[in-house]
């Protein structure tokens, strides 16, 4: 298991007796790698990855069932307890569709969202500036949700305004395409991505996505696999064949 240690002397007190520093964490031990960059310091250490409260929740509650191994950490920085704030962004989610479907007019629900997105985006990051709770995804913590659900909010009243307001609307339908199936592409995203991106390379080659250069391989391959996703979704679109709960 993990442990907290004592390192480094800090110096000495009269007498001799040796003042130390306060425990820190062996994070190698739950699949860190060493010197990794993006660890917090301070109070905001408590989020880091795999060495959080929702770690700790997972390290008792997932070695409660029958495992071939004990669970130690999950190398992604995932964590169970992560439910409770991502519920908290599909209530944002509602909220706003709840806000759009009321009787108010364009321009009421537009600086509706734009209020709201703005406060969102500012209280999320205040909560990190002052160190109280860091922009984490992987663990969605409240900063992130809040911060995440404002800039969505805003995105949305972007659309909102361009679609209803300026009535825009001809440019929407490939996202149309995406929204009327999001379950499927999301099920395709974790399912057929790495398939379709190496099917792409065997047929095309590397040379189609290297031309903005090697840091943007990945990018342009990852549109790729986009293009490819869409084009089922749209033969799905056309056929009525839509994926719900």
């Amino acid at each position: 298991m993990p442990y907290r240690r004592y390192e480094s002397e800090a110096g000495t007190r009269a007498g001799g007796a040796q003042l130390r520093t306060a425990p820190t964490f062996d994070y190698t031990q739950v699949g860190v790698p060493a010197n990794w960059p993006h660890l917090y310091s301070g109070f905001l250490a408590h989020f880091n990855k795999n060495s959080n409260l929702s770690w700790a929740f997972d390290v008792w509650f997932l070695n409660l069932f029958p495992r071939e191994a004990p669970f130690r950490f999950n190398s992604g920085g995932w964590s169970t307890l992560s439910f409770i704030p991502t519920l908290a962004t599909m209530m944002l989610g509602l909220w706003a569709g709840e806000w759009l479907k009321s009787g108010r007019s364009d321009r009421e629900k537009v600086r509706g969202l734009v209020i709201a997105g703005v406060a969102l985006v500012v209280v999320g990051f205040v909560l990190q500036a002052l160190h109280i709770c860091p922009i984490v995804k992987r663990i969605w913590t409240s900063s992130y949700t809040l911060y995440s659900g404002g800039l969505v909010l805003l995105m949305l009243a972007a659309i909102h305004a361009v679609t209803d307001l300026a009535g825009w609307r001809r440019w929407m339908f490939p996202l149309v395409v995406i929204g009327a199936n999001s379950i499927a592409v999301y099920v395709m995203s974790w399912t057929m991505e790495k398939f379709v991106a190496s099917v792409l390379t065997r047929h095309l080659g590397r040379a189609p996505f290297l031309v903005l250069g090697p840091p943007f391989e990945p990018v342009l391959r990852g549109f790729g696999v986009l293009v490819v996703f869409w084009l089922i979704l749209l033969w799905m679109y056309r056929r009525k064949m839509f994926i719900r709960i």
